[in-house]
């Protein structure tokens, strides 16, 4: 779905790094560049960004059922 407003673990705000993170690596950047760039050391917000899978256009496309 879409990526938490914060890290599950410790509460850090990390939703606002999601969108450079994905244009970062589709630049050709290592995902451990940019969660460094960004100033993630912490392994549970590192896990939040490279574990997420952003599947909101795959759920989109399914219509509801009429009655």
């Amino acid at each position: 779905m879409m990526i938490p407003i914060r890290c599950y673990t410790c509460g850090k705000v990390i939703a606002h790094l999601y969108d450079e993170y994905v244009e970062g690596l589709k630049e050709g950047k290592e995902s451990n560049e940019l969660l460094d760039s960004f100033g993630l050391t912490r392994y549970c917000c590192r896990r939040m960004l490279i574990t997420h899978v952003e599947l909101i256009d795959n759920i989109l496309t399914f219509s509801s059922p009429t009655r």
